[in-house]
């Protein structure tokens, strides 16, 4: 652990913004490696995945939340519980919002929401700017200012960035820095996330179920990882290992969805799996995967405690 330097800040950050607004794609980025799972379907992030940025004068821990949307279901509504209680206890929060798109009412929501967090500084990263031009650009970061201005708060930053393009994104991490508060590493040298890697594993597989998948499945899909287990009687030198998860969905008709034809398409989920699992926990695995049917698990106390929410 680092001595306590008075120049050394450490501290906890979240982004915000609509589902599918660029949030674990920046995560990713700044971190350096796949953390967060990312899909270009809205609302895949689910557990409160934290990066870790090390750096030698300072350690961001990023706090990644599902996107705060208005709730159908039980699950909506505990989703949205969680990013206000995350919130209230960062010391920084990122507000994403996307360069290629007008501050929607979904954004108003949301900022409406910030603004009410009185004491944490809010800085407006503006996402995908690879997509616009500057015009476009420029339109947007003064209607980020006015929204500010409306509600009341003043912006600590506001960053223009692409992740993809790996642009600024190197400054989103020193301006975020700055405003965390002076105090020692939070997390050892090396740690990537604080997620239990079964977690990630789960997420993971659902992140490769999900590929593909343009239908009404993304909310309709758990997977929860039964068991991750050493082979037994093999070499030292070549490792292997065993990993029993389940794939749950709602209903029947979409069990055939995720199979695919003859199997082919669960086929593909697994080794699209099996590389991401292999190269975060850098050893082989032999991945076995079902499909199960949880009638309505989202609606559902007792089932949504079982997949774990």
């Amino acid at each position: 652990m680092n001595a306590p330097s008075s120049s050394y800040r450490s501290g906890f950050a979240c982004f915000v913004g609509r589902p599918n607004a660029g949030k674990s794609t920046l995560t990713n980025a700044l971190v350096g490696t796949k953390v967060a799972i990312t899909s270009d379907r809205p609302q895949t992030t689910r557990h409160t995945v934290r990066g870790i940025v090390h750096r030698p004068d300072a350690q961001l821990v990023l706090v990644d939340t599902p996107g705060l949307h208005k709730p159908r279901t039980l699950l909506g509504e505990r989703l949205n519980d969680l990013v206000r209680t995350t919130w209230a206890e960062v010391d920084v929060i990122g507000f994403c919002l996307p360069a290629d798109q007008k501050i929607g009412p979904g954004d108003k929501f949301i900022a409406k929401e910030i603004a009410g967090i009185k004491k944490t500084p809010k800085v407006a990263i503006v996402t995908k700017t690879d997509l616009v031009d500057s015009k476009r650009l420029a339109e947007q970061l003064i209607a980020i200012q006015q929204l500010g201005v409306e509600l009341d708060f003043e912006w600590a930053e506001i960053i223009p960035v692409s992740a993809v393009g790996d642009k600024q994104v190197e400054l989103v991490a020193d301006l975020l820095t700055k405003l965390l508060p002076e105090g020692d590493q939070l997390y050892p040298e090396g740690d990537l996330t604080d997620e239990p890697e079964q977690i990630m594993v789960a997420e993971l597989i659902r992140e490769a179920a999900l590929e593909g998948v343009r239908d009404e499945l993304p909310h309709s899909l758990a997977v929860v990882v039964e068991e991750m287990l050493p082979r037994e009687g093999r070499p030292a030198d070549r490792p292997l290992l065993d990993i029993h998860a389940n794939v749950y969905i709602e209903r029947q008709s979409q069990k055939a969805i995720v199979i695919g034809a003859k199997g082919s398409r669960l086929k593909h989920v697994g080794t699209t799996a099996r590389k991401h699992i292999e190269a975060l926990l850098g050893t082989p695995v032999y991945l076995d995967l079902h499909v199960k049917v949880a009638k309505d698990w989202q609606r559902d106390p007792k089932q949504l405690r079982k997949l774990g929410f």
